[in-house]
């Protein structure tokens, strides 16, 4: 699998089925090995395509958290609204879909912050996203599975976070 260079221009059925909005592009795309579907990495969001059919459109901010497995060529991904996980495979397909993907994450992550927790397997974190189509910035708090939202000292911990990361990128403070 070749990975570095650009992917090929994209199938103008691709592009007529996403119907970006002018001055967004494909910057990578490849057809998943597992469903068939296209995926489509735009300058805003991840996109999977069946044919003429669009079946997931999810911006960038969505994604929690993401991995590429070079020895399966899998690109795994979790999204911030706690759904289903998402994966797809491109075996020997060239392709930049795990470059972009991680570019354009991070693109939408402006800073965060790891909550501290006390309990076992507690996890999250706050941070504050930006929509790249928009470009509005807003705060995202993110908890796992095992941490539980009305513990009053998780929520001290999101509220204390949160008003820190706002005031660090000059957003206005928390609405109580």
């Amino acid at each position: 699998m070749r990975i570095l260079g650009r992917d090929p221009k994209p199938p103008a059925d691709l592009v007529r089925t996403l119907d970006l909005p002018r001055g967004e592009k494909v910057l990578a795309f490849a057809v998943d090995d597992n469903t068939g579907s296209t995926v489509a990495a735009t300058t805003t969001e991840l996109v999977t395509v069946a044919g003429s059919q669009v079946l997931t459109r999810r911006p960038w901010f969505e994604v929690d958290t993401g991995g590429w497995s070079p020895d399966t060529w899998t690109l795994s991904i979790t999204w911030v609204d706690g759904g289903r996980g998402s994966q797809y495979t491109f075996k020997e397909v060239e392709t930049r879909i795990p470059e972009v993907f991680h570019e354009r994450v991070r693109a939408s992550v402006v800073i965060s912050g790891a909550l501290p927790t006390t309990g076992r397997g507690q996890s999250g974190h706050v941070a504050i996203r930006k929509d790249l189509r928009t470009g509005e910035m807003f705060d995202q708090v993110v908890l796992g599975r095992r941490t539980n939202a009305a513990d009053p000292q998780v929520a001290a911990e999101v509220d204390r976070l949160r008003i820190e990361l706002r005031d660090q990128v000059g957003l206005a403070p928390v609405a109580e």
